[in-house]
């Protein structure tokens, strides 16, 4: 995962940003030689690292004064990185269409059978007629379904299995002032973070809560509830002096994991690593079924499913993409970048500036195109959407309804009004009916 951070950085310079994390030790942490012991591994593991090292803190420091509750006067501070994880895998799509993959979002794979050396797939685009293609191979990447694919689409056994944890986030309106994170241990052991949220909001997470599938498969759509809610704010209330209560919530998600099942019986303690099991009877077209993986390894995890299917696939370039740069990252360095984009265009907000850059990177020029001032972008929805923008990811980002925009592709959801929502549908009904 370290190495894998190392390189994924300098391929999304405007999706991947350092971040520093303070972990205050107070009476209930675990030992402090253990904590340093582990951060001193941490800093030396994993080849080269280009973030700073990690080091003892006095957390009544000006920098830190005020935010921690008094008992708290010690700490450490270790480095890793934070990802938009929505638009990470957005621009994985939009690179790979540019590469020419042919991306079919709202679509279902309700059947699939072999005839011999292919698959003949059943696709439900939503229209009236179902799609069907024919594959070489198909790679079941279905996350918390993959076991249901193979069951129920594929009509395959495994003895391979998943464990589906539930991860639910707060954000509430911003508890500090600073860029870095805070991690913090809750009465169980397990770590909440505490991290600085698209600008003026603070971002609290996760739980990890066991959740069961239906006989079909189905899984019932995740969201946060009290219990998680009162446990997160607990959680930063034995730390913090400012204390907050679930009524704070301005905005709460939730998302299913698919761990692969290693026996272990508590959720926190299972692997985040990733199983892959390949179905490849010799003469007939293979499948290979992805169980578990987090972001951080997802690229070496996806050349790793490409190499099980070389043997199919003579022809296969070797592995490319580790120097692959995602649309939008062909920077060295995304803070130049940024103040350049600034100084280049003095009649826009740098806030509005600064947040185009890191959603879209170098293409944040192309967006803007020949506007030179903030009504040349189009409509303005508020919350600093405007049209430009909109139209970029419906022509870009297969953007459809208002939602994958103000929450998948941009969070301008927590910030844009009612009636700026409603323009919004408006506006891209109209889009799509033009």
């Amino acid at each position: 995962s370290l190495k894998e951070r190392e390189i994924q950085r300098q391929n999304a310079h405007h999706l991947i940003h350092p971040m520093r994390f303070v972990l205050p030790v107070g009476p209930n942490s675990r030992p402090r030689w253990m904590l340093q012991l582990g951060l001193w591994l941490y800093d030396r593991i994993g080849g080269f690292q280009t973030l700073p090292k990690s080091n003892a803190l006095d957390l009544t420091d000006t920098q830190y004064r005020g935010v921690l509750k008094t008992e708290f006067a010690n700490g450490f501070v270790y480095s890793d990185c934070w990802v938009d994880d929505a638009r990470y895998v957005v621009l994985n799509a939009v690179d790979a269409a540019r590469r020419g993959a042919e991306i079919c979002t709202r679509t279902r794979c309700i059947g699939a059978r072999r005839e011999g050396n292919r698959w003949r797939v059943e696709l439900d685009t939503g229209e009236d007629e179902n799609l069907e293609v024919r594959a070489r191979a198909i790679v079941n990447a279905a996350g918390p379904w993959v076991s249901s694919v193979l069951t129920n689409v594929l009509g395959t056994n495994t003895s391979t299995s998943v464990k589906l944890v539930r991860g639910s986030h707060i954000v509430l309106p911003r508890l500090y002032d600073g860029d870095h994170a805070h991690i913090l241990q809750a009465d169980d052991s397990r770590v909440v973070f505490v991290m600085p949220f698209e600008g003026v909001f603070s971002l609290i997470g996760t739980t990890d809560v066991e959740v069961d599938a239906e006989e079909d498969g189905r899984i019932e759509p995740p969201h946060i509830d009290e219990a998680e809610s009162v446990y997160l704010c607990d959680t930063v209330n034995q730390y913090f002096e400012k204390q907050i209560s679930p009524k704070d919530v301005v905005w709460s998600f939730s998302g299913v994991r698919p761990l692969y099942d290693d026996g272990s019986g508590d959720p926190s303690q299972i692997t985040r690593d990733y199983v892959l099991e390949v179905d490849a009877p010799k003469g007939e077209a293979p499948l290979v079924s992805v169980f578990g993986g987090k972001v951080t390894t997802a690229r070496k995890l996806a050349e790793t499913v490409l190499s099980r299917l070389q043997p199919n696939f003579v022809n296969m370039r070797d592995p490319w993409t580790e120097e692959a740069v995602l649309p939008g990252g062909e920077m060295d360095d995304f803070a130049y970048f940024a103040d350049e984009l600034v100084d280049d265009y003095p009649e826009f907000e740098e806030d509005w500036l600064r947040g185009v850059a890191r959603r879209h990177g170098t293409h944040a020029r192309a967006l803007i195109g020949t506007s030179r001032k903030p009504t040349d972008l189009g409509w303005n929805f508020g919350g600093g959407l405007y049209a430009a923008e909109v139209d970029w990811m419906m022509s870009h980002e297969w953007a459809q309804e208002p939602e994958d925009i103000l929450w998948r592709r941009t969070k301008c959801g927590l910030v844009i009004d009612a009636q700026g929502a409603a323009s919004l549908r408006d506006y891209m009904s109209r889009s799509r009916s033009g």
